[in-house]
C-alpha cells in the first residue's frame, strides 16, 4: 500500500475507498492559513495515487473551519489589503478551490462547527454538505470590511438564489444548520453526534458507485450553471460517452439484466 504523505495543517486518511481530509488546526477553530489551502490542493493530488473513489472532508475538534488566519502573516494572508490580498487568494486559495471543483469523485463535507468566510465557501464546495445542528454559515467579510471571496460571489446566488445571497454577504448574519438546509444550502442538517456516521455512510455509497459516471456527473452539473442548453446537452452526449466505455456500465446493465445489484469497481 502507498505510504500516506503527512501535512502540518490537515490530516489525510484513507479507508473503505474514502479518502478524509481533516482540517487540523483545532486551537484555531481551523481558520485557514495560505499554508492550509496548499496542504490541501497537495492533498488533492493524491486522490489518484490512493485509488480514492470519493473524498470526505470535516474540520478536527469544534469547528470546521473559521476563515482566513487573521491573526496570521498579513504578507501572505488573504486579508490586510492591497497586493497581498490579491497574491493570497491567486497563488493560494483559487488554486485550491479550483482543484476541488475539477476532481473526478464525489466529495462530502461534513460540517461540525462555525464555517465562516473562505471555510464558508470552502464547506459548500462539496457535491453533498451535511452539518451538525449547532453548526452555522457565515459570510464575515462585510464585518471586517471585505467583500466574499473563496467563490461565494458565484456558489451562492446559484444556490440560494441573490435576494438570500445578498442577505448573507451584506448582513453578515449567521445562517444556522437547519435554516441553511431549509434554504437549499446544504444537504441535510443532522444530531450533531449523528454527523460523521451519516457523513462516512454517505461517502462509503457514493464510493461503491460508478466512479466514472459520478466524476463526470461533477463536471456536467457545473458545467450546466453557464452553458447554454445546447452546450449542456453536447458535454452529455461527451459524457455518456466516456461513461458508456467504463467497465462499470458494461456490469451496470448486465446486473439490471439479470435483476441484479451491480457491483461497481470505480473503472
Amino acid at each position: 500500500m502507498t505510504d500516506l504523505p503527512t501535512f502540518d495543517t490537515i490530516k489525510l486518511a484513507v479507508a473503505d475507498d474514502v479518502a478524509t481530509i481533516t482540517l487540523n488546526r483545532p486551537e484555531r477553530l481551523n481558520s485557514m492559513p495560505p499554508a492550509m489551502a496548499d496542504d490541501i490542493r497537495a492533498a488533492l493530488d493524491w486522490m489518484g495515487v490512493l485509488g480514492a473513489r470519493a473524498l470526505l472532508i470535516t474540520g478536527e475538534g469544534r469547528g470546521f473551519c473559521s476563515g482566513a488566519d487573521l491573526a496570521g502573516d498579513r504578507s501572505a494572508s488573504a486579508v490586510g489589503g492591497g497586493a497581498n490580498s490579491r497574491k493570497a487568494l491567486r497563488n493560494h486559495y483559487n488554486p485550491m478551490l479550483l482543484a476541488l471543483a475539477n476532481l473526478d469523485i464525489p466529495v462530502v463535507t461534513a460540517v461540525n462547527g462555525p464555517a465562516a468566510g473562505v471555510g464558508c465557501s470552502f464547506a459548500l464546495s462539496g457535491d453533498f454538505t451535511l452539518a451538525g445542528k449547532s453548526a452555522y454559515f457565515l459570510q464575515a467579510f462585510v464585518n471586517i470590511g471585505l467583500i466574499p471571496d473563496g467563490g461565494s460571489s458565484w456558489l451562492l446566488p446559484r444556490l440560494i438564489g441573490l435576494p438570500r445571497a445578498t442577505q448573507m454577504m451584506m448582513l453578515g448574519e449567521k445562517i444556522p444548520a437547519e435554516q441553511a438546509a431549509d434554504w437549499g444550502l446544504i444537504y441535510k442538517a443532522v444530531a450533531d453526534d449523528a454527523l460523521m456516521a451519516e457523513a462516512q455512510a454517505l461517502a462509503k455509497r457514493l464510493a461503491s458507485g460508478p466512479t466514472v459516471a459520478l466524476g463526470t456527473m461533477r463536471q456536467v452539473l457545473r458545467g450546466g450553471l453557464t452553458q447554454s442548453y445546447s452546450d449542456t446537452l453536447d458535454a452529455e452526449a461527451m459524457g455518456q460517452y466516456r461513461a458508456g466505455n467504463s467497465a462499470d456500465a458494461v456490469e451496470g446493465v448486465a446486473a439490471f439484466l439479470q435483476k441484479r445489484k451491480a457491483a461497481f469497481k470505480g473503472q
